[in-house]
């Protein structure tokens, strides 16, 4: 149940536009640092899935990136 309230939160921050929408900012990550967390809860389940993700939110520190790091879930 709160996987599913998780996975459900994140598709309504993408549909509303995601980091350049709320933050004005934009991911320095493919696939962006939402449909990562998405993924990794998908795959690894809700707690292993959010450290994941957490992870991943702490590595995206270049406001200014030219190029996008290819950074699949593993």
């Amino acid at each position: 149940m709160i996987k599913r309230f998780i996975l459900a939160s994140i598709r309504w921050y993408q549909h509303r536009g995601g980091s350049r929408h709320f933050f004005n900012t934009e991911c320095n990550f493919e696939p962006s640092c939402s449909h990562y967390t998405y993924q990794a809860i998908s795959q690894y389940g809700t707690w292993h899935g959010i450290k994941l993700g957490v992870a991943r939110m702490r590595r995206c520190n270049e406001p200014d990136c030219v190029h996008k790091k290819h950074d699949p879930v593993p």
